[in-house]
């Protein structure tokens, strides 16, 4: 099968830019939500960041016919059983606040040692093809909770998700780096690997 243009199913450019750099190469044109002349709205009610990246997927794909590629991503504590999850942007509230969705997450840690504090940014891409079943890919950044703020790059939970191996916050990374280690450029380096083959089969 021949996919000549893919939507993201996103307004965000510069995650738009990110996916373009993935199919320059493969002479796939990269639309975003913007560029439709709708708002499709879809509520991720489900309980997974699968469900909610295929739903995504499946709603606008079919809407418009064409090839979709969604995302759902966040932050899962392992000492929170996994929470905040998908739940992750309105941790604190309904309201999108992450200054808000950080102290909260710091406050249920309060006293935890650093060893308790594992934690992961998950990011699930979802790829709708008419005609195909869709497929999931899962691209996952290890890291820790640290116990204050650190650094001005970035945003959500990025001043508080702490890299041993770079001794460094996200948000103390310049965006060249973030983008080479991140949750999204994992799951990107897997679609990578899986495209042509879901592509042909």
């Amino acid at each position: 099968m021949n996919v000549k243009q893919v939507f993201i199913a996103t307004k965000n450019q510069g995650k738009v830019n990110e996916f373009a750099a993935f199919f320059e190469n493969k002479g796939i044109t990269v639309k975003s939500l913007s560029d439709l002349d709708e708002d499709i709205d879809v509520i991720e009610d489900g309980t997974t960041f699968e469900e909610n990246a295929i739903k995504k997927a499946e709603t606008i794909g079919k809407r418009i016919n064409q090839a979709v590629i969604s995302d759902d991503s966040g932050l899962e504590v392992d000492a929170l059983g996994g929470k905040p999850g998908i739940y992750s942007a309105r941790f604190a509230g309904n309201e999108k606040d992450d200054h808000a969705n950080n102290e909260k997450l710091l406050h249920e840690l309060k006293g935890l040692p650093e060893e308790e504090r594992q934690a992961r940014f998950v990011c699930v891409l979802a790829v709708y093809i008419p005609g195909k079943q869709t497929k999931t890919v899962r691209g996952t950044c290890e890291g820790m909770i640290a116990k204050e703020f650190s650094g001005d790059h970035g945003f959500g939970y990025d001043p508080i998700f702490y890299l041993p191996h770079s001794n460094k916050t996200m948000a103390q990374l310049e965006k060249q780096e973030k983008n080479k280690i991140s949750h999204r450029a994992n799951a990107l380096n897997i679609l990578t690997h899986q495209w042509d083959e879901w592509i042909e089969s």
